[in-house]
Formats: structure tokens, C-alpha cells, sequence
């Protein structure tokens, strides 16, 4: 069965996005956080940002509220509905059963990771994250005092693995949570059943909480089955709080709005314990953009889906052939290729020297960890003539050290 027969209330107009026409100069129009952060003969390639057109059923569900001048507040969360459509959703996808009532209606994923750690943890505690990881995973840790409890990943001829061995040694008395990212950022690995078993393992036999990051679910490629890691037993799930959105699959991550899904009820009253307006509100049009991405917005996920897919494959051709000494493992989800400039040689970093020398924008290693200072991230979401001109720039930095 195809991943839009699944959904409920599927758009049906037609998802012809013309994904190859995307301009340049109708870009530099965009006053998000992509496009404005460089001046204007600098192309950008970082921000997790997608340059394609929204969603019709997205864009439709916006205008109407503008059109009608409805931009009030919102009735209460839990009455808007979309705790029960992120339920259908997760069963249509994944086949999660939830229940609605656990699942809280939030601000933003790096929010839910905040008021994740404050509540559930204490100042000194420490909190286990498998690096590289996104920069706010990091920060979050530091920003609230805890002790940063570093698990990298192992690089290996396969690509990027889960090391167990360095985990189990890496958990003390003092050891409260896991902090997971799945599917992976940056690394783009959509973690298996078989990993993230021996991780709910890891995490009931220490009594440890699970944070995970899923926002990236809808993306991933070959066709691989993201799998929600409070699905593997009841066990792994009372001790899991998941945090997910619409935003990073639909490109709507300025619109704010997010779910949190609790494993327990231990788990929801502590996220309770702080009060709701310290924990920010979500306004309107987060809510009913996101209720139109999970019901109606399939063809146009589906389409670019694809297209990303096609983009990435793209990436790994052109690292394979004509970068020689840049290491790229296959992107298994995601539109964020992660790059080893090791053995370039570039004079800095690899981020700032490509920016330096060719105008391109792309993400520095070093914020994705210690010593991941000769690595570099590249944003593929765009149309294939502005990926061909990011990868030649590339190349002739690399040319250029």
C-alpha cells in the first residue's frame, strides 16, 4: 500500500510542482532565515530550509485564515484537534498506536528538548548524545547545566554506527537521559530495529529516559521504515518522550508548532510541572498547517520525496566522481548531506573556506561537535540546477586551497 493511500483526506488536486523551474531571484525574495543571513552573492546551502513551493492544501487552509481575518487566538490546544490528528497519522504511517491524550501540543521541537531536560533531569546530570549531532542538542545540555555525556558515532566503510560498547561505558550513577535523533542529523542514518533495540535495552537497564527527535520521519529513502523507537515494547515506550512536527517534511518550520508524545504519565506530569505560558504558546496558523500537512498534504510529500531522493543520489555521484578527497556516506534519509573534508586539506574550516573562496553558504562542522571541524553540511532541498552550481563550487574550492 503507498504511503498516500495511508493518509486520511488526501489532497487531490493535482502535484505538479515544477520543482526544476525554482529561481534564484525568487528566492533572494524570501525573507527567511536561509536567504537573509549572507549577502546576496553568497548562495545559500545550510539552514534546514527547503526551497520548493508549499503544499496547496497548506497554502490553501493559510489563505482562508487570512482572507478571513483570523488570526485570533487559538481555543484550547487539546480542542483544536491536533493530538487526534497526530494520532491517525502515526498509526496510518507507522503503525504507532497512541493515545491522544498523551500528546501535547508544543511550540517547536528544540523547545520540547529544553523543557525536556529541566524537568526531567537535574543541573550536573548527565545527558548522553550521539554526536555529531544538530548544534541544539548541544547547546541544550550546556544552556541547562547538565553534563554532556559524549557517544560519537562510529564512521565506518558502512557508514555511521551506534557504538555500544563506548555507550555502556559511558553511563554513570549520574547518567538520566538519552537524547536521540532519528532519522539522524546530521549523519542522515535512519536508525534499525536492531539498533534501536540494544538502545531501549540500554536505557531500561539504567533507568534512563528517552528524548527522541523525529521530525525527519517522513524523509527517508529506498524505501526505508522509520520506526518510532517508543514502538519496540512497552518498556521502551513508558520511559520515551517523543517530539515531532510537520515542519522539516512540509517546510513550514516558521509557522511553530510541534507535538510531544509521552510515554507515561509520569513523564506528562513532569513536562506539566513547569506552567504552561513559561512554556509559550502556538498561534494559529501552526496549527492549522500542520493539521493540513499530516491529513491532506500527501501527493505533495510524496512528490518531493522523490525529488529529494533523485537529489541526493545526485550529491553521492558527484562526491563519489569529482571530489575525490571528500568522504560522503549515502544519505538514508533527510536532505542534508554530511560531508568528511578531512583529506581536502582546506585551508580553516571547510565552511568558511568554501564561503571565502566561491560564495557558498554551507553549515560549519564544529558546531555539530568536537573535532567534526573538517566536516561540512550541505542542504540538497532545492531544484537540480542550484544543486549543480552548490557542487561545482565545491569543486573549485577544493581546487583552490
Amino acid at each position: 500500500m503507498s504511503d498516500s493511500s495511508n493518509s486520511t483526506n488526501n489532497d487531490t488536486e493535482s502535484n505538479e510542482l515544477h520543482l526544476d523551474d525554482i529561481e534564484i531571484e525568487d528566492l533572494r525574495k524570501r525573507v527567511s532565515e536561509k536567504w537573509n543571513t549572507y549577502p546576496a552573492d553568497v548562495l545559500p546551502a545550510w539552514v534546514a530550509e527547503m526551497d520548493f513551493p508549499l503544499a496547496s492544501p497548506i497554502r490553501k487552509i493559510l489563505s482562508t485564515a487570512l482572507d478571513g481575518d483570523d488570526l485570533g487566538y487559538p481555543i484550547g490546544l487539546r480542542a483544536t484537534g491536533l493530538p487526534d490528528v497526530f494520532s491517525e497519522r502515526m498509526e496510518n504511517r507507522y503503525g504507532w498506536k497512541t493515545d491522544s491524550r498523551m500528546a501535547d501540543v508544543i511550540t517547536d521541537v528544540v523547545q520540547g528538548l529544553y523543557v525536556s531536560i529541566e524537568v526531567l533531569t537535574e543541573p550536573g546530570d548527565g545527558i548522553i548524545v550521539q554526536t555529531p549531532i544538530y548544534p541544539p542538542f548541544l547547546n541544550a545540555v550546556k544552556d541547562t547545566k547538565r553534563r554532556l555525556v559524549e557517544n560519537r558515532l562510529l564512521n565506518t566503510d558502512e557508514g555511521w554506527r551506534i557504538d555500544f560498547d563506548a555507550l555502556r561505558a559511558s553511563i554513570d550513577d549520574r547518567t538520566r537521559m538519552i537524547l536521540l535523533c532519528n532519522p539522524h542529523n546530521p549523519t542522515a542514518r535512519v536508525f534499525t530495529e536492531a539498533e534501536l533495540t540494544e538502545l531501549g535495552a540500554i536505557a531500561c537497564e539504567h533507568d534512563l529516559v528517552i528524548v527522541s527527535d523525529e521530525v525527519h520521519a517522513d524523509l527517508t529513502f529506498d524505501g526505508r521504515k522509520h520506526i518510532p523507537i517508543a514502538t519496540l515494547s512497552p518498556e521502551i515506550a513508558e520511559r520515551t518522550l517523543t517530539i515531532t512536527s510537520a515542519t522539516k517534511a512540509f517546510n513550514i518550520p516558521g509557522l511553530r508548532c510541534a507535538i510531544a508524545h509521552f510515554g507515561s504519565k509520569r513523564l506528562q506530569q513532569a513536562y506539566h510541572s513547569i506552567p504552561r505560558h513559561i512554556r509559550g504558546g502556538v498561534g494559529l496558523l501552526g496549527i492549522y498547517a500542520t493539521q493540513a500537512a499530516w491529513q491532506q498534504s500527501q501527493p505533495w510529500l510524496d512528490e518531493v520525496r522523490a525529488y529529494l531522493e533523485t537529489n541526493r543520489n545526485i550529491v553521492a555521484d558527484f562526491v563519489a566522481e569529482r571530489l575525490p578527497n571528500i568522504k560522503h556516506h549515502k544519505c538514508e534519509a533527510t536532505y542534508l548531506a554530511w560531508l568528511d573534508c578531512t583529506e581536502a586539506n582546506l585551508s580553516g574550516s571547510p565552511a568558511s573556506h568554501i564561503l571565502e573562496t566561491q560564495r557558498l553558504a554551507l553549515n560549519e562542522g564544529r558546531t555539530f561537535g568536537a573535532d567534526f571541524n573538517q566536516f561540512t553540511r550541505l542542504n540538497f532541498a532545492t531544484s537540480k540546477r542550484i544543486l549543480a552550481e552548490a557542487l561545482e563550487r565545491i569543486e573549485k574550492a577544493t581546487q583552490s586551497t
